[in-house]
């Protein structure tokens, strides 16, 4: 079992299965410097070896943001320190400075994404977003890494890039499996000229949920989490790894790697305790969405 560390941009809790990873720089509208993506990273990677979590719920602090993407202070700044630090940049976990963009030659680059992502840091347990406010730009870096999201109704999303004359690259191919073409287009193209509410997401499928407000949405996303959180970490584990293959590889590709999930997800005790489950006549409690 791993040991979770106390962090300087990030809240963690721990209860009844669930971790909640809360991005806390609310003054800075939850945008990460290199210190948040080394820390996202460090939890991303612990969270693999600690057994009592299965399910992780990610928010940002406050009402306003879930995260607005980097910070741009601290990019513009040209050093990859914590604001007002003023110190050394923190270094990644092989010694080598925190940095954005491209290193001696255009061949090399650095992407924030290589540290934010669960998935790219090979978590593979669920990971549910309940995005409290607005989601823009880097941002998209987290959420096209989540497994499905929840949204407050007063939230937006929107992608400034080509507004202020950068390329959109990144951000949007981390949604292009979450957003029909067309949204995803007008979403990128738009850059801060025009955001998606929270209700038109719900609509394309970005959204799973809609909640009234702060406390609906953490009550929203505590039930979605405890209900999968119940579930047998393998089948769960299994099949997340089978709908990211689905997602990622052509359909035969997915197909043909099907027995394997199914081999190694099919935990042979708890397959036993839920066909016996199932023979008792007891069924889950469920609701309808």
């Amino acid at each position: 079992m791993a040991t979770i560390p106390p962090f300087e941009t990030l809240r963690y809790e721990e209860s009844d299965a669930v971790a909640w990873v809360t991005l806390d720089r609310p003054e800075v509208h939850n945008a990460f410097n290199s210190t948040m993506q080394l820390e996202l990273r460090t939890l991303w990677r612990l969270l693999r070896r600690h057994d009592p979590v299965r399910v992780v719920v990610l928010t940002g602090a406050g009402d306003r943001a879930f995260c607005t993407g980097i910070d741009r202070d601290e990019a513009l700044g040209g050093a990859a320190t914590p604001a007002g630090d003023g110190g050394p940049p923190p270094a990644a976990l092989g010694g080598e400075p925190v940095s954005v963009g491209a290193g001696t030659t255009p061949f090399m680059f650095d992407d924030p994404g290589e540290n934010l992502g669960p998935k790219t840091c090979d978590l593979w347990k669920p990971v549910i977003a309940a995005v409290n406010g607005m989601a823009c730009g880097g941002a998209f870096y987290l959420l096209g890494e989540v497994d499905f999201i929840i949204a407050v109704e007063s939230a937006t999303f929107f992608d400034p890039h080509v507004t202020y004359g950068m390329a959109a690259a990144f951000e949007p191919l981390q949604m292009s499996g979450r957003l029909p073409f067309g949204e995803l287009a007008r979403l990128t193209l738009l850059g801060a000229s025009e955001r998606m509410s929270a209700a038109r997401a719900h609509q394309v499928g970005l959204v799973s949920e809609l909640a009234s407000d702060l406390d609906d949405l953490r009550d929203r996303a505590s039930w979605a989490a405890s209900a999968v959180a119940s579930a047998p970490p393998l089948a769960v584990q299994g099949s997340l790894r089978a709908l990211w293959a689905g997602r990622e590889l052509g359909r035969s590709q997915a197909l043909a790697l099907g027995y394997a999930f199914v081999g190694l997800g099919n935990d042979a005790r708890s397959l036993a305790e839920g066909q016996a489950a199932f023979a008792s006549g007891r069924r889950a409690d469920w609701r309808l969405r």
